[in-house]
Protein backbone atom coordinates (compact mmCIF):
# COMPACT_ATOMS: atom_id res chain seq x y z
CA UNK A 1 0.00 0.00 0.00
CA UNK A 2 2.93 2.23 0.58
CA UNK A 3 3.61 5.15 -1.92
CA UNK A 4 7.38 5.46 -2.01
CA UNK A 5 8.81 7.96 -4.02
CA UNK A 6 12.47 8.41 -5.35
CA UNK A 7 13.12 12.00 -3.48
CA UNK A 8 11.99 13.26 -0.28
CA UNK A 9 11.99 17.48 0.38
CA UNK A 10 13.91 16.83 3.47
CA UNK A 11 14.58 14.08 5.62
CA UNK A 12 15.38 13.12 8.90
CA UNK A 13 16.31 10.02 10.92
CA UNK A 14 13.22 7.97 10.56
CA UNK A 15 11.19 10.38 8.29
CA UNK A 16 10.83 12.51 5.09
CA UNK A 17 8.65 14.90 3.83
CA UNK A 18 6.90 15.03 0.50
CA UNK A 19 4.71 16.73 -1.34
CA UNK A 20 1.13 15.29 -1.46
CA UNK A 21 -0.12 13.72 -5.03
CA UNK A 22 -3.14 12.69 -6.34
CA UNK A 23 -2.08 8.98 -6.54
CA UNK A 24 -1.40 8.80 -2.87
CA UNK A 25 -5.45 8.87 -2.58
CA UNK A 26 -5.94 4.73 -1.59
CA UNK A 27 -3.24 4.66 1.09
CA UNK A 28 -4.18 8.23 2.46
CA UNK A 29 -7.91 7.43 2.94
CA UNK A 30 -7.23 4.38 4.18
CA UNK A 31 -5.07 4.98 6.67
CA UNK A 32 -7.64 8.25 7.42
CA UNK A 33 -10.55 5.62 7.83
CA UNK A 34 -8.44 3.67 10.37
CA UNK A 35 -8.08 6.87 12.63
CA UNK A 36 -10.89 8.06 12.57
CA UNK A 37 -10.96 7.38 16.42
CA UNK A 38 -7.54 9.28 16.55
CA UNK A 39 -8.94 12.30 15.00
CA UNK A 40 -12.27 12.71 16.03
CA UNK A 41 -13.37 15.23 17.09
CA UNK A 42 -10.23 17.47 16.31
CA UNK A 43 -10.48 17.34 12.09
CA UNK A 44 -11.64 15.08 9.28
CA UNK A 45 -9.29 14.11 6.68
CA UNK A 46 -11.36 13.11 3.61
CA UNK A 47 -12.47 9.17 3.48
CA UNK A 48 -13.35 8.80 0.16
CA UNK A 49 -11.33 9.06 -3.17
CA UNK A 50 -13.57 12.04 -4.57
CA UNK A 51 -13.54 13.76 -1.49
CA UNK A 52 -9.12 13.07 -1.45
CA UNK A 53 -9.03 13.98 -4.90
CA UNK A 54 -10.83 17.39 -4.16
CA UNK A 55 -8.80 17.64 -1.30
CA UNK A 56 -5.65 17.32 -2.97
CA UNK A 57 -6.54 19.42 -5.70
CA UNK A 58 -7.18 22.21 -3.44
CA UNK A 59 -3.17 21.46 -1.86
CA UNK A 60 -1.69 21.02 -5.13
CA UNK A 61 -3.56 23.54 -7.22
CA UNK A 62 -4.05 26.38 -4.78
CA UNK A 63 -0.81 28.99 -4.53
CA UNK A 64 -1.82 29.77 -1.20
CA UNK A 65 -1.62 26.12 -0.07
CA UNK A 66 1.08 23.37 0.48
CA UNK A 67 0.33 20.06 1.40
CA UNK A 68 3.05 17.28 2.91
CA UNK A 69 3.08 13.86 3.74
CA UNK A 70 5.29 12.54 6.70
CA UNK A 71 6.50 9.36 5.22
CA UNK A 72 8.59 6.66 6.93
CA UNK A 73 12.25 6.76 5.26
CA UNK A 74 12.15 2.23 6.01
CA UNK A 75 9.03 1.48 3.99
CA UNK A 76 7.63 4.70 2.17
CA UNK A 77 4.55 4.46 4.71
CA UNK A 78 2.59 7.70 5.44
CA UNK A 79 2.56 8.66 9.14
CA UNK A 80 0.61 11.74 8.71
CA UNK A 81 -0.28 15.35 6.92
CA UNK A 82 1.07 18.63 7.35
CA UNK A 83 -0.50 21.74 5.58
CA UNK A 84 0.30 24.94 5.15
CA UNK A 85 -2.65 26.78 4.27
CA UNK A 86 -3.36 30.84 4.21
CA UNK A 87 0.15 31.59 3.25
CA UNK A 88 0.58 35.04 2.22
CA UNK A 89 3.80 36.47 0.37
CA UNK A 90 5.17 40.18 0.65
CA UNK A 91 5.86 41.58 3.48
CA UNK A 92 3.95 39.16 6.35
CA UNK A 93 5.32 35.76 4.77
CA UNK A 94 3.34 33.63 6.53
CA UNK A 95 0.97 30.25 7.26
CA UNK A 96 -1.09 28.56 9.01
CA UNK A 97 -0.31 24.35 9.73
CA UNK A 98 -2.89 21.79 10.21
CA UNK A 99 -1.67 18.08 10.75
CA UNK A 100 -2.90 15.32 11.58
CA UNK A 101 -0.98 11.77 12.26
CA UNK A 102 -2.21 8.41 10.92
CA UNK A 103 -3.04 6.00 13.95
CA UNK A 104 -0.31 3.68 13.02
CA UNK A 105 2.26 6.45 13.60
CA UNK A 106 0.89 8.16 16.73
CA UNK A 107 2.63 8.75 20.00
CA UNK A 108 5.76 7.28 17.95
CA UNK A 109 7.73 10.73 17.48
CA UNK A 110 7.26 11.06 13.93
CA UNK A 111 5.01 13.55 13.30
CA UNK A 112 7.62 15.51 15.50
CA UNK A 113 10.09 15.20 13.23
CA UNK A 114 7.90 15.51 10.62
CA UNK A 115 6.73 19.46 11.55
CA UNK A 116 10.34 19.78 12.41
CA UNK A 117 10.93 18.93 8.58
CA UNK A 118 8.28 21.19 6.93
CA UNK A 119 9.07 23.88 9.29
CA UNK A 120 12.49 23.93 7.87
CA UNK A 121 11.50 23.65 4.75
CA UNK A 122 8.78 26.44 5.05
CA UNK A 123 11.43 28.78 6.47
CA UNK A 124 13.84 27.56 3.57
CA UNK A 125 13.21 27.28 0.42
CA UNK A 126 9.02 28.36 0.90
CA UNK A 127 11.19 32.13 2.12
CA UNK A 128 7.85 32.00 4.88
CA UNK A 129 8.48 34.49 7.91
CA UNK A 130 6.09 33.34 10.51
CA UNK A 131 3.76 29.91 10.59
CA UNK A 132 0.71 29.79 13.24
CA UNK A 133 -0.90 26.85 14.74
CA UNK A 134 -4.67 27.48 15.78
CA UNK A 135 -5.36 24.26 18.39
CA UNK A 136 -8.74 23.65 20.17
CA UNK A 137 -7.73 23.70 23.74
CA UNK A 138 -8.64 20.51 25.07
CA UNK A 139 -6.80 18.72 21.58
CA UNK A 140 -3.82 18.34 23.84
CA UNK A 141 -2.00 15.75 21.45
CA UNK A 142 -1.31 18.80 19.01
CA UNK A 143 -0.62 21.07 21.79
CA UNK A 144 2.36 19.28 22.93
CA UNK A 145 3.53 18.93 19.23
CA UNK A 146 3.57 22.69 18.53
CA UNK A 147 5.26 23.25 21.77
CA UNK A 148 7.41 20.54 21.59
CA UNK A 149 8.36 22.31 18.06
CA UNK A 150 9.23 25.67 19.32
CA UNK A 151 6.12 27.18 18.65
CA UNK A 152 4.86 29.68 21.47
CA UNK A 153 1.50 30.46 22.75
CA UNK A 154 0.38 33.89 21.37
CA UNK A 155 -3.63 33.62 22.33
CA UNK A 156 -7.38 32.64 22.83
CA UNK A 157 -9.60 33.16 19.86
CA UNK A 158 -13.13 31.99 21.13
CA UNK A 159 -15.76 31.00 18.21
CA UNK A 160 -12.64 31.32 15.79
CA UNK A 161 -13.15 28.11 13.06
CA UNK A 162 -16.51 26.39 12.31
CA UNK A 163 -15.21 22.60 12.85
CA UNK A 164 -17.76 19.73 13.38
CA UNK A 165 -21.21 21.98 12.84
CA UNK A 166 -20.11 24.36 15.72
CA UNK A 167 -17.56 27.78 16.24
CA UNK A 168 -14.57 26.23 18.00
CA UNK A 169 -12.73 28.03 20.43
CA UNK A 170 -8.51 28.34 19.26
CA UNK A 171 -4.88 28.82 21.25
CA UNK A 172 -2.78 30.62 18.55
CA UNK A 173 0.43 29.06 18.75
CA UNK A 174 3.40 31.04 16.59
CA UNK A 175 6.95 30.78 15.16
CA UNK A 176 8.75 32.53 13.57
CA UNK A 177 12.23 32.09 11.37
CA UNK A 178 14.02 33.99 13.98
CA UNK A 179 12.64 32.55 17.24
CA UNK A 180 13.46 29.05 15.36
CA UNK A 181 17.72 30.05 15.17
CA UNK A 182 17.36 31.84 18.75
CA UNK A 183 16.26 27.62 20.10
CA UNK A 184 18.74 26.04 17.83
Amino acid sequence: MPHVTDRHLAEGPRVGIRPITYEDGAEFTARARESEDLHRPWLFPPLSSDAYLAYAGRLIEDRTKAGFLVCEKDDGAVAGFININNIVEGAFRCGALGYGAFAHAAGRGLMREGLDLVVGHAFGPMRLHRLEINVQPLNTASIALARGCGFRLEGYSPDMLHIDGAWRDHERWALTTEMRATAR
